[in-house]
């Protein structure tokens, strides 16, 4: 496997991957004109690719377990974003639909999205910011969601 040397031991990837997250999410929870928080960002991107996804689907989507997509749907129906609507198929699930405001604000957080991505990768070269995505993603595969699982299995 390749980067087992000496080298990759002095990057702190751990500590500098953690500051930039926090950083970026405290900017971003500043920035007066944004209507919505990251979160409830991500919600609306994912309606806007498909709309009425099933709670548990942008749950999974949003990397999020039950009780945080219901507090996020909450919080989004309560700024009138979202609305919940029951399953026809199935009483006890509920599946979340945008509202007039959700899609306006969509186009906002799109429009901000692009800017704040603009910025991240501005002084690097489009292979150089391929590279940090694939090892972004590969994060995700090698530390599953679920805490049990021993990462890279």
């Amino acid at each position: 496997m390749r980067n087992k040397g000496a080298a990759t031991r002095h990057h702190r990837l751990i500590y500098l991957l953690s500051v930039a997250q926090r950083r970026l999410q405290r900017w971003m929870a500043a920035q007066p004109e944004s209507e919505v928080t990251p979160a409830q960002a991500g919600l609306l991107f994912i309606l806007g690719k498909q709309d009425g996804v099933l709670m548990g689907e942008a749950g999974a989507a949003l990397d999020m377990g039950p009780a945080g997509i219901s507090g996020l749907v909450d919080r989004s129906a309560a700024a009138r974003l979202v609305e919940r609507r029951a399953d026809r198929e199935d009483g006890r699930a509920f599946r979340v639909w945008l509202t007039q405001k959700g899609r306006t604000v969509l186009a906002q957080a799109k429009s901000d999205a692009a800017a704040i991505n603009a910025t991240l990768t501005d002084g690097f070269t489009s292979a150089e910011i391929d590279i940090v995505a694939r090892w972004l993603t590969s994060i995700q595969d090698k530390f599953p969601r679920d805490p049990t699982r021993e990462p890279g299995k």
